[in-house]
Formats: structure tokens, sequence, C-alpha cells
């Protein structure tokens, strides 16, 4: 496991210690998850935000299924003849 290090005024270090009872290393660990995962998430949102802004609606009386057939008709030729 890595350490790291925090600067914190002697003001907080004193209140920490009066709060013995508290694991703080593992509840900065907690924190620190937390934000990683408030991060991901917003960078999921916006990658998701970004791909509805990609996705265009299909013209009125567009059919699919006549452009699936042609590529496969100029690919593989057309076998129905």
């Amino acid at each position: 496991m890595t350490s790291i290090s925090v600067r914190i005024p002697d003001e907080i270090k004193e209140k920490m210690q009066k709060l013995n009872h508290i694991n703080w290393s593992e509840r900065l660990r907690e924190l620190i998850l937390k934000i990683i995962e408030q991060e991901e998430n917003k960078n999921l949102a916006k990658a998701l935000l970004m791909n509805e802004e990609l996705v265009k609606e299909a013209p009125e009386g567009w059919d699919s299924t006549e452009l699936i057939r042609y590529w496969r008709d100029n690919r593989y030729g057309n076998k129905s003849n």
C-alpha cells in the first residue's frame, strides 16, 4: 500500500486528536474513493450526453431494410435472380 502526506492546520489536527475513536486513515480512503467514483460518473455522464448529441433521428418514411438490402446485394450480388 502506498502512503501519501496531507498538510492540515494545527487547529484541525488538534480536533482530530480529540476524536481519537475515528480511524482517520480509513475515513480519508473512503472519501478519496467516493470522489474518484463521482468524477468517473461525471465523465460517464459527459460521454452519454455526447453520444445523445450524435444520435440523429431518421428522416420520416426512411426504411432501413431498403438500405440493408442494397448493401447486401452490392456486396454479395443479387442471388434472388
